[in-house]
């Protein structure tokens, strides 16, 4: 049975979401226990190690969804990538030199966005997905995702993202796909726009690359 009540999109800062870490290292671990990614205790520690370091940048956004009871239901962060990024580099084909050029503001790097299964298919996602973005002036938005989270994949499709390759940003087995948003476009679907609605929500796991 799918929860239902009122559910709220909060934006933070890398302050606000270091307060908030218990509710983000919740939403994170039940999403990710599951396949494809199937991590453990001990994955999901090492992630919160790398949070508490992520959260003390000055240009962290983050986006925590909860119940009205205060239960958390899914959660996003992410943050400008720096020039010296190496999520360009990880790509199994070289792109063209344009594409790859960073200067700290040009791309926006989603790092995580989930939603914890009994919340799904209402449109937390988007939600999450427009908070985090609205009002940001880079030009687009870079993710890893893996290929065989099928949800997650349309959905990012249906708001506007395309892949533009393929990228192992970990050890390990799993090429995931890298997909881009430009902002500037049409193809954009922001803030109240259209795409985004039940069955059209990136449910699980957006994996941020070298750039987090």
């Amino acid at each position: 049975m799918t929860p239902q009540g009122t559910i709220t999109v909060q934006r933070t800062d890398g302050s606000a979401a270091a307060q908030a870490e218990d509710s983000f290292r919740r939403v994170y671990a039940d999403v990710f226990a599951e396949p494809p990614y199937n991590e453990a205790a001990d994955d999901v520690a090492a992630t919160f190690r790398h949070f508490r370091l992520q959260t003390r940048k000055r240009t962290l956004r983050a986006a925590l969804a909860h119940t009205e009871d205060g239960e958390p239901v899914g959660m996003a962060y992410g943050f400008p990538v720096e020039p010296d990024t190496q999520w360009w580099d990880e790509l199994t084909d070289p792109v063209p030199p344009d594409m790859r050029r960073e200067d700290g503001h040009r791309t926006f790097g989603l790092m995580e966005l989930a939603v914890r299964g009994p919340w799904r298919g209402q449109g937390v996602a988007r939600r999450l997905h427009e908070a985090l973005l609205d009002g940001i002036k880079a030009e687009r938005v870079l993710l890893n995702v893996h290929p065989d989270s099928k949800a997650a994949s349309s959905a990012y499709r249906a708001w506007g993202y395309r892949k533009i390759g393929e990228a192992r940003p970990w050890e390990g087995p799993d090429l995931y796909d890298v997909m881009l948003l430009d902002l500037r476009t049409a193809n954009y679907v922001g803030p109240g726009g259209g795409g985004g609605g039940p069955g059209r929500d990136a449910d699980q796991g957006t994996d941020g690359g070298a750039g987090s």
